[in-house]
This record gives C-alpha cells, structure tokens and sequence, in this order.
C-alpha cells in the first residue's frame, strides 16, 4: 500500500521538464523565424540587385538607341549628301558634254574651212603654176595662161563655132609658137577652116602640118583631110596624089584604109 502512495518522479521535475521543453519550442521557433526573415532580405537584395541591373542595361540600351539613331541621321544627311553632289556631278557631266559637242563642231567647222583655204590656195597656185599636160599621147608642159587660150579655142571648135574657132587657133599660135599644143593646134584650126569651107586654107595648113609633124599620131589624118580639101576645090589631080602618099607613108592606119576607098570614087 505504502508503493502505491508514493510517486514515481517528483512533481518539481515534471514542471522543469515542462518548462524545458517550452522554452526549446519558443528557441526552434525564433530561430526559423530569424532564418526566414533574412532569406527574404536576401530575396528582396537579389531583387533590387537585378532591377538596378535592368535598369543599367534599359539605360544602356537606350543609348545604345540613340547613338544608332545619331549615326542613321548622319549617314542619311552625308546619303542626302552625296545624292546632291551627283545630281551637281551629272549637271556638270551634261554641260560639259554639251560644251564638248559644241567644240567638236566647231573643230570641225574649221578644220572645213581649212580644207577649203587650202583647196583654195592649191588651185591659185596651180594656176599659176606650168602643169603637166598629155595630148595625142605627148607629155609637155604648160603654162596656165597657155591652157586656157588653147582650150577657149576648142571649146569653139567643139560647139561648130568654125569662123570664130579659126582665128582663135591661129592667135594661139602666134602667141604661143613654141607651145606643146602647136601641131595639135595646127591639125584642129585646118579642121576648122574645112568645116568654115575656107578650103583653101585648108590646103595650106594641113600641108605645113603634115611636113612640119611627119611622126604626129594625127598625120594620117592631117593627109586624108588635105585631100579631101584638094577635091573640094575640085582639084582632083592633086587630091589623088595625096591619098597616094597617104597610102605610102603610113599603109597600116585607118586613114590609109579611107584612103583607099576614097580612090576608087575620086575621078
């Protein structure tokens, strides 16, 4: 009976107990709540840290923005630039084209006249000039003045002007009596005289043209005409004579074949 009154452990040990185990509750539970408050602190660092960070980057960005906004505007004003520059360039390009163009003719235009001065000043020279000259297959020389007189004088001939060709030639002659032109001269103004039917001088004047030339290419010729001149002044004797001399000096030409021919009807 006495064992079962008494207690098992003293009661003041079960309040120390009690107040032991409190006590460690209320120390556990400071302590998480000191633990929690500075992982928040900590959260809330990390936070503000990642703000200024964003912050420093937004701003960084935004010059980053804005230098690239500066450099676009300033390579947009040096492209705006460089397009006036190449509308002045083609401005310039164009009016020295023009004025390229303008020199060309101009060049151009007096090289013309050049041409023509000098064309000019040839012609003058030449005609002042002897020039060769090749008749009835003669080469000789000629003074200009000498030319033209005999040309005049064909020119006449040429147009079947006879009376007025007649003096033309023989004035030619006078002037120019050592001239390559002479026995060419003399053959055409007896030719003239013929178709003038001055044949008596006709007569004359082929007859010193044949004695004078007996090589010229036209002495055949000179011959039959003189005949022919003989038979217009009906002196049919002579004119036979002729022809027969005509055939002998120079057998192989055509005069010598007209020559034949005309015999046969000369009587």
């Amino acid at each position: 009976m006495s064992a079962q009154l008494q207690p098992s452990r003293p009661l003041w040990r079960l309040s120390a107990l009690a107040l032991s185990l409190a006590s460690a509750l209320a120390a556990g539970g400071a302590q998480a709540a000191l633990f929690e408050d500075g992982e928040a602190r900590k959260a809330i660092l990390d936070l503000r840290a990642r703000a200024n960070q964003n912050d420093e980057q937004r701003q960084a960005q935004a010059a980053a923005i804005k230098q690239m906004q500066e450099q676009i505007q300033l390579l947009q004003r040096s492209l705006l630039d460089l397009n006036n520059q190449l509308d002045q360039a083609k401005g310039d390009n164009a009016r020295l084209r023009g004025q390229l163009e303008q020199t060309q003719r101009e060049v151009a235009e007096l090289q013309r006249k050049q041409k023509d001065i000098v064309q000019s000043v040839d012609d003058r020279v030449r005609k002042l000039e002897p020039q060769s000259v090749t008749l009835d297959g003669r080469s000789f020389t000629a003074e200009p003045e000498e030319i033209k007189a005999h040309d005049d004088a064909m020119a006449l001939l040429r147009n079947g002007e006879f009376e007025r060709a007649v003096p033309a030639l023989a004035a030619f002659l006078r002037k120019y009596p050592e001239s390559g032109y002479r026995d060419s001269a003399r053959y055409w103004m007896g030719n003239a005289q013929y178709g003038a039917r001055a044949y008596k001088d006709a007569v004359l004047t082929f007859r010193a043209f044949a004695t004078a030339a007996p090589e010229h290419p036209r002495a055949p010729e000179a011959l039959l005409a003189l005949a022919n001149s003989q038979a217009e002044l009906r002196d049919t004797k002579t004119a036979r004579r002729t022809l027969e001399e005509l055939i002998k000096l120079y057998p192989k030409s055509e005069a010598a074949l007209a020559a034949r021919d005309r015999l046969l009807t000369l009587k």
